[in-house]
């Protein structure tokens, strides 16, 4: 089998057999990279293959540190890698150099990774679609005339094309869940609070965005998982969820699913993300799991309301320093300051009106998983567009009026921290491939894993149809 072509555990479990060595895996690592970066742009930051190359060999020496030990490695862009570039996608931070590890880096680190560069990103990952002045878009690997979506849409990209096994992404607005139904791979948005941020600035009131792993497989998924999560004593809000790995193969009853459709005609959707959703929904039924056609289980606008006051919110309170210097004002593209100052802009009790609606959401999500075990929706409401748009300004003839309305379906699991598993559902008339999100109560990642698993088991969308891209 092409190394290449294998998920990261096996990658890992012939390295620990001793049949595949790191300077085996890093040299077609290197060579696929440049075969098809310069078409997708998904490694941004890429190090000196002699250096790399000298790390592998290091690698193939020493003892054992962990799963990912030898296996090439590249963190989103948002993220600091000592010695590596995090330009966050901003001319305000291009070129700077990080001096340690993030907490979370820091762990993949110490399971062994070897870090060969840096994932694309948006500007400050704001907005689904992977582009900047900095290191420029990222291109669908399926069309690279399309976008590859975002914030983590390098991850996405880099997977797909096969120039990585596993890979970190975060997800505050479907960041982990939008790029990866666009681009045939699986993303997981954990239970906030399992997977740690960095102990710095307020801990108490941001509770939106979180990292998260993406592969090609649910058991990569975990494993990346499980290096990533575990409280830190530093952060009041912590969870040490139990190893996933482990249960991923235990015997999964029957799944009572409920399918929220397009929430009650609240959301619209370009044609034929439907058709392909309900044909999943019905294979899930075919497996054996009931489903359930859900009403819309809550105020659209309300839950829109609520997101979009603290989201500002979190964005001014993480870019306000920036805002207020003039000259790096000017450096923010238009939808970052316009979130900025929306942020600075608000009151106290509309940040509390904000987090009673997120609240009463909550509430009533409690009874809904009474009647269901998961939740689903689309994970996106178009196909990918093309790579050339700032953002999409309609969906079957309804306007957006902000640059990230055309998301809104992503807003549901993360107003609350509930764990999200996209699925990769196929591919439409155009050729490009879709995802299903499915949603579980808070702390039920290992279960919606279990799901992903039995899903992939009779699927394997990745593996029957990778992008044809050229070959190494």
């Amino acid at each position: 089998m092409d190394i290449l072509e294998m998920d990261a555990c096996a990658q890992s479990e012939a390295l620990a057999a001793g049949t595949l060595s790191a300077v085996e895996l890093m040299q077609p690592t290197l060579a696929r990279i440049a075969a098809v970066n310069g078409t997708v742009n998904a490694i941004v930051s890429l190090r000196d293959s002699d250096a790399l190359m000298a790390e592998a060999r290091a690698a193939d020496a020493a003892p054992r540190r962990g799963w990912l030990h030898g296996i090439p490695f590249a963190v989103k862009d948002l993220a600091n890698v000592a010695g590596l570039p995090t330009s966050m996608g901003s001319p305000v931070f291009a070129g700077q150099v990080a001096a340690a590890d993030d907490l979370v880096v820091a762990r993949i680190r110490q399971a062994g990774a070897i870090f060969i560069g840096k994932t694309n990103t948006p500007e400050f990952g704001m907005g689904s679609h992977t582009f900047n002045p900095v290191h420029g878009a990222t291109r669908n690997p399926y069309d690279p005339t399309k976008s590859a979506g975002g914030s983590s849409g390098g991850t996405a990209a880099g997977l797909a094309s096969r120039m990585l096994s596993v890979a970190d992404g975060s997800d505050m607005m479907g960041s982990l869940r939008n790029p990866a139904g666009w681009n045939n791979v699986y993303g997981m948005r954990p239970t906030w609070g399992t997977v740690p941020s960095e102990p710095v600035g307020d801990m108490f009131m941001h509770q939106l965005a979180t990292s998260g792993p993406m592969a090609r497989c649910p058991r990569d998924l975990a494993a990346l998982l499980d290096t990533m999560t575990g409280a830190d004593p530093r952060q009041p809000h912590g969870i040490s969820p139990a190893d996933t790995v482990p249960h991923l193969d235990a015997a999964l009853p029957r799944q009572r699913v409920g399918w929220l459709g397009d929430w009650g005609g609240a959301l619209p959707f370009e044609d034929g993300i439907m058709a392909i959703s309900e044909s999943a929904i019905t294979q899930m039924q075919g497996q054996g799991h009931s489903v359930s056609r859900m009403a819309a289980p809550f105020d659209a606008d309300l839950m829109w309301e609520s997101w979009t006051t603290l989201r500002s919110f979190t964005v001014a309170a993480g870019l306000g320093d920036i805002h207020a210097d003039p000259e790096r004002r000017a450096l923010l593209k238009e939808a970052v300051q316009w979130e900025v100052e929306r942020g600075l802009a608000q009151q106290a009790m509309t940040l509390h009106r904000a987090s009673v609606i997120r609240s009463d959401w909550y509430r009533r999500v409690l009874t809904l998983f009474d009647e269901v075990d998961v939740l689903v929706l689309p994970s996106a409401q178009m196909w990918p567009f093309d790579v050339d748009w700032v953002h999409p300004t309609q969906i079957a003839g309804v306007a957006m009026d902000t640059y990230h309305r055309w998301m809104q379906v992503t807003v549901p699991a993360g107003l609350i921290g509930l764990p999200v598993v996209n699925l990769p559902i196929g591919f439409g008339a155009n050729g490009l491939p879709a995802g299903l999100q499915i949603i579980g109560p808070r702390g039920s990642d290992a279960k919606l894993l279990q799901f992903a698993q039995a899903w992939h088991q009779e699927t394997d969308w990745p593996g029957q149809k990778p992008p044809k891209l050229p070959a190494a």
